[in-house]
């Protein structure tokens, strides 16, 4: 497992105007050594899809193709019961949302970096000893 990839990565690779060197550098990592998610990723992209539909951002046959084309990346759903305490500590601690923390805890849990474009995320991953990418000048 290489890393995991929250939905604000994941939504770059499927919009053009969000795409950037850095998040296509982390969809070749996933192809060539696989990421995952948490089960949750599918509702929230799923999501994320529906209202980029219903803002007229894309008709509804892109979307279901979309949805299609995901099953190809070598993402990795988990499926596995959570610690809901340590999630919930990790969403306290840190200011995150419940499903925000899901992502850390997945990232802690399995010892790998954490791919996101949430800045609140990427804090609270930095302040736990997560590697967090893509890793930004600055």
């Amino acid at each position: 497992m290489s890393l995991v990839v929250d939905t604000s990565v994941t939504l770059s690779w499927l919009f053009a105007d969000e795409v950037s060197p850095e998040t296509e550098a982390l969809l070749d990592r996933v192809r060539d050594e696989s990421g995952m998610v948490p089960s949750l990723w599918q509702y929230e992209v799923s999501n994320a899809l529906l209202m980029a539909v219903r803002q007229g951002r894309l008709v509804e046959a892109d979307a279901t193709h979309i949805l299609t084309l995901l099953r190809g990346i070598n993402l990795q759903v988990n499926h596995s019961p959570i610690d809901l305490k340590r999630v919930f500590a990790l969403a306290v601690a840190h200011q995150l949302t419940a499903y925000d923390a899901a992502y850390l805890d997945l990232a802690m849990v399995w010892g790998v970096p954490l791919a996101t474009l949430d800045r609140s995320l990427a804090q609270a991953g930095a302040a736990v000893g997560v590697e967090v990418l893509p890793r930004v000048a600055g």
